[in-house]
């Protein structure tokens, strides 16, 4: 089979060799991958990427071998998965509890476009706690966790302010429900209940100061790759007694989350938003495109014209 592996080179991410079939632990279902969509915090890896890295955690497609233990879904089932490593390839293995069947209405491209970002946006929501009625400030909402982001919050009764860079994204967002959009932290009209910040850097001291006394900051990211800095006494300015915690997604088992994904995209209640489709003979160039953010929303590569 092909699969798609690091090569260093930072205009040339990755480059395809032939390599083994899988072979799937017992609880493990084999999949023919249909579609794959990368994220950006794995053009990051590529970067210096470990010798053993295969890439690879968000894909749709078919299972052709079932998990010899008996869970999980039957051959022939489609579905969406989240496996640890390996997606960009013809075949994954992918733990059964890692995965969610599809129905037939969900394209393989949209269900690609769910695992990492959508399962990020699920689960930061919940640890924010109930959202209806509080007023959320959201930093780096054009991307993938930020459209899923507005718009589970804004369902849920939020009122969002998203920050984004252009007014060409702005406008997607506040088709999915933000109530305000601005393109810079300063313009945002707080005090906020919640803020939920992705960039890092000077954002996180700009978006305190934007908390309402006692509030909560949640920091999910830094997508500017600059650290961020913090004066105690900037506390006493306005965010008095205010909780900053961090939040990362990971954790199996996922395919609850990605139940929940797929049937809130089969309701007509979750949009992916797909800023680019492609064939994955032109991964390479999406990556680097994702990476320099020119891509809004999900980039996805599909396999079937390579077979």
């Amino acid at each position: 089979m092909q699969r798609l592996i690091p090569t260093g080179d930072p205009e040339r991410p990755v480059a395809f060799t032939e390599a083994a079939e899988p072979v799937p632990r017992s609880d493990e279902a084999l999949v023919r991958v249909e579609a794959f969509a990368p994220n950006r915090g794995e053009t990051f890896l590529l970067e210096n990427p470990r010798p053993d890295l295969l890439p690879g955690k968000d894909v749709a497609g078919l299972v052709v071998q079932a998990a010899a233990d008996g869970s999980g879904p039957r051959i022939g089932s489609r579905v969406v998965g989240h496996p640890p490593l390996g997606g960009w390839a013809d075949y994954v293995a992918v733990p059964t509890d890692a995965l969610a069947v599809l129905p037939d209405a969900l394209d393989a491209v949209t269900a690609a476009a769910l695992p990492l970002a959508g399962i990020t946006a699920v689960r930061l929501l919940r640890a924010a706690g109930a959202v209806q009625g509080k007023r959320i400030l959201l930093t780096g909402a054009s991307g993938g966790v930020g459209h899923y982001v507005t718009e589970l919050a804004a369902g849920a009764g939020a009122e969002v302010t998203a920050v984004t860079a252009t007014p060409e994204r702005g406008s997607r967002l506040s088709a999915l429900g933000a109530t305000h959009v601005v393109h810079d932290i300063a313009d945002a009209a707080g005090p906020f209940d919640l803020v939920l910040e992705s960039t890092g850097g000077s954002a996180v001291a700009a978006c305190l100061a934007r908390l309402r006394p006692a509030g909560t900051l949640i920091w999910f990211g830094q997508a500017g790759r600059i650290p961020a800095t913090l004066n105690f006494f900037d506390f006493f300015a306005g965010p008095e007694n205010a909780t900053i915690r961090h939040f990362h997604y990971a954790g199996g088992p996922y395919g609850r989350d990605l139940g929940t994904l797929v049937r809130l995209v089969a309701e007509g209640r979750l949009h992916p938003e797909v800023g680019l489709v492609a064939d994955w003979s032109e991964t390479a160039r999406v990556l680097v495109d994702l990476r320099e953010r020119r891509v809004r929303g999900k980039a996805v590569l599909t396999t079937s014209s390579t077979r």
